[in-house]
């Protein structure tokens, strides 16, 4: 007797809906092995993943990375937008990517340089060189001459800030007008930060990642959510920078240096803009008004007090920040 043929079975679903079923199950899979490769450069290689955000940040705000040998500096800058020119300068232990965010608004309608000021970031740092606010101020003009740059808006934060006041000041025959946030530079109210760095404590290095979230805590009036292996990849970072940061905080704590500007501010002959945190616990929003009491030569004074925000403006506030500075831009 014959054996019955066995029954084939047949779907019965539609081929739509077939191929839709395999194309998730595909994507199921990859999901799931990106998944794992996460994990694993999350574990054992975290700086990756920091470079990526940085590359993604630059890439939002349509800025390209360059690298220039000027003066004694291979400096390495953001470089986007077209339009009037905007250079921006971070302050102290920082790096160009701090600006990222609010350069997003800004190089729609300006031209956005953006430098790691000599000794941080990814620009070169001689061993035993100075790098107090007069040497950075003539590497500076050292950038812009082999920029060929003149007639731009200056924006400093910071130590950045001072570094910007007294290069102003030096060659106000560059500079459209002048930008000066959370700057250091000015007398103000003596505050926790102040009364610590004059008793030699820097408050800019850790070890571990409490002593890391302490610092962010120091900046932010609502400090960053950072993971903990990528807060790693930032203590390695001062680890490695320690003997440096530590040299350059104690040459800013002389008087000659943390209060650079007031003696300058008089002198400056460009539109002069402060902008401030209303709750900057590192310099005091009271400096806004040394700043404003002693531009006697300024043809356009103004000033902008943000709420919402400690010491780093244009992390957390980004858009009110690219919005204030791009407005004065426009103004002068």
């Amino acid at each position: 007797m014959a054996k019955p043929l066995p029954v084939v079975k047949t779907d019965s679903r539609p081929l739509w809906k077939r191929l839709l079923l395999r194309r998730l199950k595909f994507l199921v899979v990859v999901a799931a092995v990106l998944g794992v490769g996460f994990g694993g450069v999350y574990l054992f290689a975290p700086q990756l993943l920091v470079k990526a955000d940085y590359a993604r940040l630059a890439m939002a705000a349509h800025l390209e990375k360059h690298s220039v040998q000027a003066g004694d500096t291979n400096w390495t800058y953001y470089e986007g937008g077209q339009g009037p020119t905007i250079v921006l300068l971070h302050g102290f232990a920082a790096r160009k990517e701090v600006w990222l965010e609010s350069a997003k608004e800004m190089t729609n309608h300006f031209h956005v340089i953006i430098p790691d000021l000599p000794g941080w970031g990814e620009s070169s740092r001689l061993t035993d060189g100075n790098y107090n606010i007069d040497a950075q101020a003539a590497r500076l003009d050292a950038f812009f001459s082999t920029l060929n740059m003149k007639g731009f808006m200056l924006v400093g934060h910071s130590m950045g800030g001072a570094i910007a006041g007294v290069y102003a000041a030096e060659h106000p025959e560059r500079i459209a007008s002048l930008v000066l946030m959370d700057s250091l530079g000015l007398t103000f109210k003596e505050n926790d930060f102040a009364r610590e760095a004059l008793a030699g404590k820097d408050p800019f290095i850790f070890d571990d990642r409490a002593s890391f979230e302490k610092a962010n805590e120091l900046a932010f009036l609502h400090p960053q959510n950072v993971p903990g292996r990528v807060a790693d990849v930032f203590i390695k970072e001062n680890q490695n920078d320690r003997a440096f940061i530590e040299r350059t905080f104690n040459q800013l704590r002389d008087k000659s240096q943390s209060l650079a500007l007031d003696p300058l501010i008089g002198k400056l002959t460009m539109p002069v803009l402060g902008v401030w945190c209303h709750d900057d616990k590192i310099i005091d929003v009271s400096a806004l008004e040394t700043l404003r009491n002693g531009l006697k030569s300024s043809p356009s004074i103004s000033a902008t007090v943000l709420n919402g925000c400690n010491h780093m403006p244009m992390m957390e506030r980004p858009t009110e920040t690219a919005q204030i500075l791009t407005g004065f831009a426009i103004a002068h």
